[in-house]
């Protein structure tokens, strides 16, 4: 028989891959623009987005205490992601859909 998951679980799974996703897009802002607080972002997006993961990990044990530690964990790892400071590249015409995306406009 199969242990059930805590529907917490999922919601850590989710904040995860919403780290993940964040990181990808700083990547992808810092490769068209070549900004440097987009780089920094880049790359602290790395360790951010592993201690998401781990976190995650630790929600999938069946622990309630290491549940809770995951979450929070996973909680850090959203709070350090929005502390970088960025530059702003966008002009101010692009729609949701780009700025979600990351389309900003190639450097020179």
């Amino acid at each position: 028989m199969v242990p059930s998951l805590d529907p917490i679980f999922f919601v850590g799974l989710f904040g995860a891959a919403a780290v993940s996703f964040l990181w990808l897009r700083d990547t992808r802002i810092f490769v068209r623009t070549g900004q440097p607080g987009y780089r920094k972002a880049a790359y602290q997006g790395v360790l951010i987005t592993a201690l998401s993961w781990f976190g995650c990990a630790l929600c999938g044990m069946l622990d309630v205490t290491l549940l809770y530690l995951g979450i929070g964990l996973i909680l850090l790892a959203l709070y350090l992601q929005s502390r970088i400071k960025k530059e702003d590249v966008w002009v101010g015409n692009e729609s949701a859909w780009k700025r979600l995306i990351g389309s900003a406009p190639r450097r020179k």
